[in-house]
């Protein structure tokens, strides 16, 4: 809430001109999206964490043996047989980072794409780690011009702490280039699209990462 109104603040004090068309911040507390900011907004903010995922395996082990109802009991009412840890958790994890060994539950965590499927399922044993922030995407909109876009991420992990200086750059750096650069009523999305991701990185000053690619190449070019 705090970033939300530092937020608002460079809305409400930074003279600018007019925008090209509306831009919409949406903030979400964790990987489960639950306002869907990154269907939604121009800039989503959405809760993350860069450490591992913390265990508690005397939890995981109940889990197992029945004594703690999966997904929060939610299911508690439907028979579906006793609780499969490798089926219902393990085999869906979809960059196979988990897995048991000796009896307790290993995590991979350099593989992990917060996905908290594991974590909704055994919220008990299973929690977000403790070095937590925010990832940045941009360019979401619902179809208008030129069809519906979900959101790109820019920044993967940034500290959500007063003053709130390295968002605000952010958010004032894509400000600039969309005031200079967007048609009328073009979305930050549409603009994205048409002078390309690239572009929008060397505005932000943001160092190409991993994390910015969709796919691999698919006709590399070999020297």
């Amino acid at each position: 809430a705090r970033a939300a109104a530092s937020v608002m603040d460079i809305c409400r004090i930074r003279p600018c001109p007019a925008f090209p068309y509306k831009f919409k911040f949406k903030f979400d507390g964790c990987p489960n999206c639950c306002v869907a900011s990154i269907a939604r907004a121009d800039v989503a903010f959405i809760g993350t964490w860069r450490d591992d995922i913390r265990i508690d395996q005397e939890a995981v082990n109940a889990y197992v043996g029945g004594e703690i109802p999966p997904n929060g009991g939610a299911h508690a009412g439907r028979d579906w047989g006793p609780f499969d840890i490798q089926k219902e958790v393990i085999d869906l994890c979809p960059t196979e980072c988990m897995w048991l060994e000796g009896g307790e539950l290993k995590i991979d965590n350099r593989e992990c794409t917060r996905c908290m499927h594991c974590i909704n399922v055994m919220s008990r044993a299973l929690r977000v780690g403790e070095d937590k922030g925010c990832s940045i995407l941009v360019g979401a909109k619902a179809p208008i011009l030129d069809g519906a876009q979900m959101g790109s991420l820019l920044v993967p992990f940034v500290k959500v702490e007063e003053p709130y200086d390295e968002i605000k750059e952010v958010i004032e750096n894509i400000w600039d280039w969309w005031v200079e650069e967007g048609k009328n009523r073009e979305r930050l999305g549409e603009l994205m699209k048409r002078q390309g991701f690239q572009k929008l990185l060397e505005v932000t000053n943001i160092t190409p990462a991993p994390q910015h690619v969709q796919e691999p190449r698919t006709k590399p070019v070999h020297l």
